[in-house]
């Protein structure tokens, strides 16, 4: 067959229209498929950082707030509470927080960005359980040496009230503070820090 008789512009038109057809189809087909690997809204609202309004929380207080799926505990401490954190240690099994389970700026005496503050996530480090809060100061049932803490009732763990483990129990560190920071005197945002970390 010659060549003669072919249009070349028609060819090349033919060609452009028919791959740009097939592009747009392709592109049709992709989007469904890529919109299924994204996450979905529950999934995102779950991850989503959690506002806390601390306002009416008063001394000795215990508030619950949910992140992720997971229970968090704000605590308001009193100054003697802040004291007897300075005071005996030697119970303790980490408290230095040595082992990375909060945040660079939580890492110190009193675990959290304002000492008056505890923000912890509410699950014990040995099998997941939920400690309760037992601010109560020498109860029979903890002995004459508690100050007020975290107990859990699954295995007998023990924590202070800056979340740090006693030595001889099941569980194997301190509690973890998660990321948060502060949007103003009475409100914390928890999952997000100033470095905007999540």
């Amino acid at each position: 067959m010659s060549s003669q008789g072919v249009d070349l512009k028609k060819r090349r038109m033919l060609i452009t229209a028919t791959a740009g057809v097939g592009a747009v189809g392709a592109g049709f087909a992709l989007v469904p498929f890529i919109s299924y690997w994204q996450p979905s809204a529950r999934a995102k609202a779950l991850g989503a950082p959690e506002e806390a309004d601390i306002s009416k929380l008063e001394v000795g207080a215990l508030l619950r707030v949910k992140w992720r799926g997971k229970v968090c505990w704000i605590v308001h401490r009193s100054e003697e509470t802040l004291k007897s954190l300075k005071e005996d240690t030697a119970h303790l099994l980490d408290p230095d927080s040595e082992v990375p389970q909060q945040p660079d700026y939580c890492k110190n005496w009193h675990r959290s960005i304002k000492p008056e503050y505890l923000v912890a996530v509410g699950i014990c480090t040995h099998l997941g359980c939920s400690p309760t809060y037992r601010p109560d100061i020498a109860p029979a049932d903890l002995g004459p040496d508690w100050k007020g803490g975290f107990f859990c009732p699954c295995h007998g763990s023990k924590f202070d009230m800056a979340g740090r483990v006693f030595k001889g129990v099941p569980a194997p560190t301190n509690l973890v503070i998660p990321p948060h920071k502060y949007l103003s005197d009475t409100r914390i945002l928890i999952g997000e820090d100033a470095g905007g970390a999540a």
